[in-house]
């Protein structure tokens, strides 16, 4: 009996090692794949926070705009008051009509704000190269 148990465990060392191997080969190949996913998952997050912020920088906007004495000027400034507190780089704000003077109360307008994802990233490896995101907002000019 105890000549069993000497041999099982001098039997079990040469898989452990080769066991240790393995593990280290499967490792290495599930590493990069692991780190993909990662960098895609942090890069995803950095543009639904682009998206928002960009739609709350359009809200904003329009929020500054019903006023009966608001100029184009004063919602862009709003807009972009946004934009800087949040970090958002390159940011363009677009009042439609530019002429919120001419409005008749009741009347809507638009305000659309843009941001391209590539100054906007985290990650020096773009998932989103190339995009511009877009947010818009409307409202009716206050009486």
């Amino acid at each position: 009996m105890i000549s069993l148990t000497r041999n099982r465990r001098n039997a079990g060392a040469p898989n452990h090692s080769r066991r240790r191997g393995a593990a280290a080969a499967e490792f290495a190949v599930c590493l990069p794949v692991l780190i993909l996913l990662l960098m895609g998952m942090i890069e995803a997050c950095s543009m639904v926070f682009l998206k928002q912020s960009l739609a709350v920088a359009s809200y904003e906007g329009v929020g500054a705009g019903i006023r009966p004495d608001a100029t184009a000027q004063q919602v862009r400034a709003a807009c972009m008051q946004v934009l800087n507190d949040r970090g958002v780089r390159g940011g363009d704000a677009q009042i439609d009509p530019a002429n919120l003077a001419a409005l008749e109360p009741g009347e809507f307008f638009n305000v659309t704000v843009t941001a391209p994802t590539d100054r906007n990233g985290v990650i020096p490896a773009r998932f989103y190269r190339g995009m511009v995101l877009r947010s818009s907002a409307s409202m009716m000019k206050e009486f």
